[in-house]
């Protein structure tokens, strides 16, 4: 092999590995792009870490939200690239915790805007009219404390949400701070992808994946 054949071989060689790594970067640049747009517009992956929400979810749960389902927003704004359907009544919301808004929270929307709210020992009426509720729980239910066991009534103002956890003795939710704004809120809880509890791995919950949440 004279020396021009073997340099243009090198040569080959050389530009094939570098087409080699450029397709490579562009393929890892072109996912995290896209992963970038799920996780800003489409999706929010979140994980339980309290009881509140017993027996709906569970501590340790992980789940997925849909953020499109009340509309998509402009990165970093409350402000709305479109505007989609209005959360209703029962829906379980992701939204930003109104004491401290970097921090997300998850309960289920108990009063939409005009809905009077009341609670009297520890039965929620909603426009006076008692609220049968399947999903709730109460760990103290002798127990009855003022604020979280009666309160109210208060009317849901225009363009907020009433909200409450399911665990009604042991949530932290709108009856100690109020109504959320609707642009606080990040995304609608849709299914549980894996879960687990205190033991870990071998506490694998493998019938709860896939689960709707409701």
């Amino acid at each position: 092999m004279d020396q021009n054949t073997f340099d243009s071989t090198y040569d080959d060689k050389k530009e094939k590995n570098k087409s080699v790594i450029r397709d490579f970067i562009e393929a890892i640049g072109i996912a995290l792009i896209l992963a970038i747009i799920i996780r800003t517009f489409v999706i929010q992956a979140f994980k339980i870490p309290s009881e509140s929400m017993l027996d709906t979810l569970l501590v340790g749960d992980q789940l997925i939200a849909t953020k499109f389902a009340y509309g998509l927003k402009y990165p970093f704004t409350h402000k709305y690239i479109y505007r989609g359907d209005d959360p209703k009544r029962g829906d379980i919301i992701i939204f930003e915790y109104p004491e401290n808004p970097d921090i997300d929270f998850i309960k289920r929307v108990i009063g939409v805007p005009g809905d009077v709210i009341e609670v009297r020992d520890k039965q929620l009426y909603r426009n006076g009219e008692p609220v049968k509720e399947s999903y709730v729980i109460f760990k103290e239910p002798d127990q009855i404390r003022p604020v979280r066991d009666n309160f109210g009534p208060i009317t849901v103002p225009k363009g907020e949400y009433f909200v409450m956890g399911d665990n009604r003795d042991n949530s932290h939710d709108s009856r100690f701070w109020g109504c959320i704004k609707r642009e606080a809120i990040r995304a609608k809880a849709w299914r549980i992808y894996f879960s687990w509890g205190a033991g870990g791995f071998s506490d694998i919950r493998f019938d709860r994946f896939g689960m709707k949440i409701e």
